[in-house]
């Protein structure tokens, strides 16, 4: 069965975010959390997937980024503020619990949700971003990874990225993702929704500020004791791979699953089988699931 993209508002933790939603409404909630530079449209591989499946989506614009509020301030962006707004989607939507799948800034999210709110939380799915100790482990230890993180110490200056991103027609995010993507991954008419969702007025000090508070406001993030799935592009440009096995140190129920062959894009280059492995870790949540 084929479900419509529904485009919400919804009021959370005092904002009001954007919010596209799919599927039956008495299925089991899942929330896409998209990461940096994204907006909801990089779930659209995900969406109609999911939804077929029986599960009802809510893929979020998150606080700051295309359609979404953009409250001013650095500390508007603490990890603690990011979660609530997704606690407050859960209780807009009627569910006490929710499975979660997160990537990159959006898998920062679903770990510190994971960790801090488990009685919220049922399972989560991770894709290319590690547990923040894992993080904060190999950044003490490995010049190699700090070297691939040098973005987030330039993110902290002031003005100086958002017009470095804003110039030649945001030449900069285009280039970020074609250059450390696989070739056809962001074709010129998908570009082009991600261009329009950057030139939303505040849009690109709202998303960098995600960077700044992360310094200026740093949050801690427990162990994980619900049932997580990592999957990870080993080919990605920013984060080396032996942080996915690291994560896994701070859970107690984790599988992981590397793509030889992927980057840190890796549900739009391998949207099959992230979609299948999606499903067969989330299965068990569908009432039949023995049928899927």
């Amino acid at each position: 069965m084929t479900f419509p993209l529904e485009h919400h508002y919804v009021r959370t933790n005092g904002r009001t975010l954007h919010v596209v939603q799919c599927g039956p409404a008495g299925g089991p909630l899942v929330v896409l959390l998209h990461g940096f530079p994204e907006f909801w449209y990089s779930w659209r591989h995900q969406l109609p997937v999911l939804a077929a499946a029986g599960f009802r989506v809510w893929a979020p614009d998150q606080r700051g980024y295309n359609l979404s509020d953009k409250p001013t301030g650095v500390a508007a962006y603490r990890l603690s503020e990011l979660g609530k707004d997704v606690l407050g989607l859960l209780d807009a939507a009627g569910h006490a619990q929710a499975i979660l799948v997160g990537h990159d800034w959006g898998g920062i999210v679903a770990w510190w949700l994971a960790a801090e709110h488990s009685n919220r939380i049922s399972r989560a799915v991770i894709l290319n971003v590690p547990h923040p100790r894992a993080l904060g482990q190999v950044l003490r230890q490995a010049p190699r990874q700090l070297l691939k993180s040098w973005y987030v110490f330039f993110f902290q200056l002031p003005g100086l990225p958002e017009w470095l991103f804003r110039r030649r027609r945001f030449r900069f995010g285009r280039g970020s993702l074609r250059g450390t993507s696989r070739p056809g991954t962001f074709p010129t008419e998908e570009l082009s929704h991600y261009v329009a969702a950057w030139a939303q007025p505040g849009a690109l000090t709202s998303m960098i500020n995600w960077y700044r508070a992360a310094l200026r406001h740093p949050s801690r993030t427990g162990r994980v004791t619900i049932p997580v799935q990592v999957l990870w592009g080993r080919q990605d440009a920013f984060l080396e791979p032996e942080l996915a096995q690291l994560s896994l140190r701070h859970c107690d129920q984790a599988t992981l699953t590397y793509f030889d062959q992927a980057t840190h894009w890796l549900h739009q280059e391998e949207s099959a089988e992230v979609n299948r492995l999606l499903l067969k870790f989330l299965g068990p949540e569908l009432p039949d699931f023995p049928s899927v």
